[in-house]
């Protein structure tokens, strides 16, 4: 059976519009981000790339205002959402670098800040800062990081293959939106690179 997007896109767009009526605290803030989020991804896959990039676009910039120190899933969000949207992400991309997700402690961190190298063509600093994403990080997504990093094609296609794989072996989406973000986000990069 297959999956009805645009019934999928209007319920995540109630979901935001009832959001924005309450209080905007961080909690909420993150609410809104993940129903934008799930209303674009749902008139992406509905084939609506336009309007899916404006609800992308709007996502990334409540997980930018829900952000606080240690949340590396917001800015690996706004990023994940803003290139999937067709956009250059650099502004997003920047602020992660400056806000050290480089330095973290947490692999999710560093992830956040391998991504923001990559986003700006940092491939270097990004392949060295991905040797460190450990046991506690999924092995492909690394794989796929490095492989961007160091402009592997063959690498990259093999990695990124598993990023898919798995994702089909999910159970539970964020939003209960079943589209591979991770993977869409990775193929924007390795585009930009020539490795697809």
């Amino acid at each position: 059976m297959g999956v009805d997007w645009r019934e999928r896109y209007e319920r995540a767009a109630a979901r935001y519009a009832a959001g924005e009526t309450r209080e905007l605290d961080e909690r909420q803030l993150v609410q809104l981000a993940n129903s934008a989020w799930a209303a674009g991804l749902s008139l992406l896959m509905a084939g609506d790339r336009e309007e899916a990039a404006v609800w992308l676009r709007r996502s990334a910039e409540r997980y930018r205002e829900s952000w606080t120190p240690d949340a590396w899933g917001r800015p690996i969000g706004a990023m994940k959402a803003l290139l999937i949207a067709g956009d250059a992400a650099g502004d997003a991309a920047r602020w992660t670098v400056d806000v050290a997700a480089a330095e973290a402690k947490s692999p999710i961190g560093r992830y956040a800040g391998v991504l923001a190298l990559l986003v700006l063509g940092r491939d270097e600093e990004a392949a060295a800062l991905a040797a460190t994403l450990d046991d506690g990080f999924p092995g492909d997504v690394a794989a796929a990081l490095s492989a961007l990093a160091s402009h592997d094609a063959d690498a990259y296609r093999d990695a990124v293959a598993s990023v898919h794989r798995s994702f089909e072996e999910q159970e539970a989406f964020l939003e209960d939106v079943p589209v591979p973000d991770t993977a869409l986000a990775l193929d924007v990069l390795a585009a930009r690179r020539g490795l697809v």
